[in-house]
């Protein structure tokens, strides 16, 4: 009877250890929310927005970012025009990586001037 109370209380331990550890063994996570894949936008200014889980340290386009206490990261982003690649990387203390990255592509029309108007000005 003796044995099996401390099993059992072995095995309650070994269990709840594994459970917390979960995040430990996981290793890092990173969710993108926005932009999502694929998104055209005209703007000059693209907000990056995320959450980044057992985590060390967290890098947009190889650049430092930071999070908040739950794990989100927003992150400004000033994109060339064209295609572009968002790259979202992180390590956590024991050195294990992970990165996600999206795709999107920046649309800048350039305002055509209108030569004909500038003509009959002159005349």
């Amino acid at each position: 009877m003796k044995k099996i109370i401390i099993l059992v209380i072995v095995l309650v331990v070994l269990s709840y250890s594994l459970f917390e550890a979960r995040k430990l063994i996981a290793g890092p996570r990173i969710t993108i929310e926005s932009p999502s894949n694929g998104t055209a936008t005209s703007t000059d200014l693209v907000l990056v927005k995320g959450v980044a889980e057992n985590i060390d340290f967290l890098t947009i386009n190889d650049s430092p970012a930071y999070t908040d206490e739950e794990g989100r990261f927003t992150y400004r982003y000033s994109p060339p025009a064209g295609y572009t690649v968002i790259v979202v990387a992180a390590a956590d203390r024991f050195g294990r990586r992970a990165s996600r990255s999206v795709v999107i592509t920046v649309v800048n029309y350039c305002p055509v001037k209108d030569l004909t108007l500038a003509k009959q000005k002159n005349v």
